[in-house]
């Protein structure tokens, strides 16, 4: 729908006098017919979120602007099976050290959290995270308890805040049909169908760590056997190069330090290759997008996981895919736990911000 120039005038009025944009000279040198316009941001010291990327042995904690720009990260060491309750603390202490350094105006209007694990489309419920060893935790609460009651705090697995970070902002603009697949020390998939995410019933879809790769392979921490995390998951990748386990939560940069892959480790680009083509008959994505540790597994083994995907998958649908790193790098979860908390705000501005000045005050 096309807008006069007086509607988009009143409608940037009115956001800007909610504290939420600003207006700014146009770049010198910048040439167009007529008088040129200002330009309209997000206001550096307006609204903004927290989020945060619960995940083993640690959670990384950014203040984002609308807009996506990263304007304090923080980051706390946890036990790779931590206590939810003690988590919980740790990251309220990263919002308040966030909070702490925004400017004096400035508004937090909303906490997103991702974390790898199951969780609950509505109340904020980590239902299970084996990886964390947690079961029916109700994380949101625990967090909100620590902070001031008029902020709310958002729950949703990291694969899928990823998978909505690069559909709207990274290497997957444009692109209505992908999944994300992240690995950390588990595995899990964020899917983007028809421009929309896939969340299922419950909220439970995208677990593809915990498909059924091999029926009589290894117990995974889900509580099955043969799970595809056991054969592709940090713990096997650990094992084929001979790291100790003490290197698992943080495999992505061991991995950057070797400069070819040894053939155990193209045998685990193999099995990704293979898991891969599964997805790609079932959603018949355009795009697959590797995130944590499989970003630097890729550059490695990305010939062997290319030509098992390719032998796998159906023809018609592997013609249409293409495997890429995130345009967002290691900030894929963080950006969609922001675009998260976010979303009331673009829902519904005027209700949201005025609210959060009326409680500032």
């Amino acid at each position: 729908m096309a807008l006069n120039r007086s509607t988009i005038a009143a409608l940037v009025g009115e956001l800007e006098a909610l504290g939420a944009t600003e207006q700014v000279a146009p770049e010198a040198g910048r040439r167009s017919a007529g008088r040129p316009s200002p330009v309209v941001r997000a206001d550096s010291a307006g609204p903004y979120v927290v989020a945060a990327d619960v995940g083993v042995g640690r959670i990384r904690a950014a203040r984002i602007l609308l807009g996506g720009e990263v304007a304090a990260r923080a980051t706390a060491r946890v036990p790779d099976r931590p206590d939810p309750v003690e988590t919980a603390a740790v990251l309220a202490g990263l919002v308040e050290e966030l909070t702490a350094s925004a400017p004096p105006r400035a508004t937090l209007v909303g906490v997103g959290v991702g974390v790898p694990g199951v969780i609950a489309k509505t109340g904020g419920v980590v239902r299970v995270a084996p990886n964390l060893d947690w079961r029916d935790v109700a994380f949101s609460e625990l967090v909100a308890a620590h902070l001031d009651p008029s902020v709310p705090v958002l729950l949703d697995n990291d694969a899928n805040l990823g998978a909505l970070a690069e559909h709207l902002r990274g290497v997957g603009v444009g692109v209505d049909d992908l999944v994300y697949v992240i690995g950390l020390v588990g595995v899990g998939a964020g899917f983007i169908v028809g421009g929309a995410p896939l969340l299922g019933a419950g909220g439970y879809a995208g677990e593809i760590g915990h498909m059924r790769y091999r029926p009589d392979g290894e117990a995974c921490h889900c509580g099955n056997r043969g799970c595809w995390e056991t054969e592709v998951g940090a713990v096997a990748i650990a094992r084929a190069i001979g790291a100790p386990a003490e290197q698992v939560s943080h495999l992505d940069e061991v991995l950057d330090d070797f400069d070819r892959a040894p053939e155990a480790l193209r045998e685990i680009g193999r099995h990704i290759g293979v898991g891969l083509a599964s997805a790609v008959n079932l959603f018949n994505p355009r795009l697959v997008v590797l995130g944590g540790y499989l970003r630097s597994l890729y550059r490695l083994v990305g010939d062997d996981v290319d030509t098992a995907l390719e032998e796998r998958a159906l023809r018609a649908p592997s013609q249409t895919v293409t495997v890429s790193l995130p345009g967002l790098g290691d900030d894929s979860v963080l950006l969609g736990a922001a675009e998260m908390a976010f979303a009331p705000v673009l829902a519904d501005p005027v209700t949201v911000l005025s609210g959060a000045d009326e409680v500032r005050a």
